[in-house]
């Protein structure tokens, strides 16, 4: 079995033959792969250890982890439902498009929403703003998934959050979009385009709210058309912000900051 068997849920435990690792004076294994050994415990799901691991290069858990089950050092306690499962329901939950039951709180934290879009073309919640610097998830990189259809949108956003020294990974599809999910690596921050083929953003947003290892990422919804019913639907749903299409660099930036805490692009902080 290797990584791309399990998802964020998934719990290991060490062998006989890995607790005999732990006790021998001297190991082969990489320091990555010794430090999981030693992490897991029968009760943590993978998200959960992936948020205790700092400093890791990319990459670098996934290959701990399969050398760990390639050399029967570890097994899996309980197979986490499949993430797969999880995310093809995010399609199919049913979202109005302006509940009925909003809170007056969410009315008027849209209110304010709309102004800050019409003003400066973006909009972070209070609630959503970091309290502090978060650390990256996995290791010493900020990574942002950005779920987009658009080829020219995503070149270019892309290669603008690379330059502040963002990791960028792409989701354009259904498929992609489960994909990216199940990936054991979680991105620090969603960047969810409102239009997709097939679904839309706030269908998406839905999902990952309710989804266990996913609900704590922030969210910020990217849109070429934002309303009032449209900010209002997100806030509600657990949108952390909203950025409108066109946009100048800045303001992206901004709202990546806000929602992770920083002060300083990552790359010069």
């Amino acid at each position: 079995m290797n990584l791309e068997d399990t998802d964020n849920l998934t719990i290991f435990v060490p062998t006989e033959k890995g607790k005999a690792e732990l006790k021998a004076g001297s190991t082969k294994l990489s320091a990555m792969a010794l430090r999981l050994l030693v992490m897991f415990d029968g009760k943590s799901p993978m998200a959960a250890i992936v948020e205790r691991v700092s400093g890791a290069r990319p990459g670098e858990i996934g290959e701990a982890v399969e050398a760990l089950l390639r050399d029967k050092l570890v097994d899996i306690v309980r197979p986490g439902k499949k993430a797969q499962d999880d995310t093809a329901s995010f399609f199919e939950v049913p979202i109005d498009a302006m509940p009925e039951s909003v809170s007056a709180k969410f009315r008027e934290e849209a209110e304010r929403g709309q102004q800050s879009l019409d003003r400066s073309g973006y909009y972070i919640g209070v609630a959503h703003q970091a309290a502090g610097k978060k650390a990256p998830n996995n290791g010493s990189k900020y990574s942002v998934l950005l779920i987009e259809d658009n080829a020219p949108f995503i070149t270019a956003v892309k290669m603008l959050l690379k330059l502040e020294g963002y990791e960028v990974r792409v989701a354009s599809n259904r498929d992609e979009i489960v994909g990216a999910l199940r990936n054991p690596a979680l991105p620090d921050a969603i960047l969810l385009d409102v239009n997709l083929p097939g679904t839309d953003g706030f269908a998406v947003l839905a999902g990952v709210r309710q989804h266990a290892a996913l609900r704590a990422i922030p969210v910020i919804m990217l849109t070429a058309q934002a309303n009032r019913g449209d900010v209002l639907r997100g806030l509600s749903g657990g949108a952390s912000g909203y950025v409108t299409k066109p946009f100048e660099l800045e303001v992206l930036m901004k709202s990546l900051r806000a929602v992770l805490g920083l002060a300083d692009p990552p790359g010069k902080s």
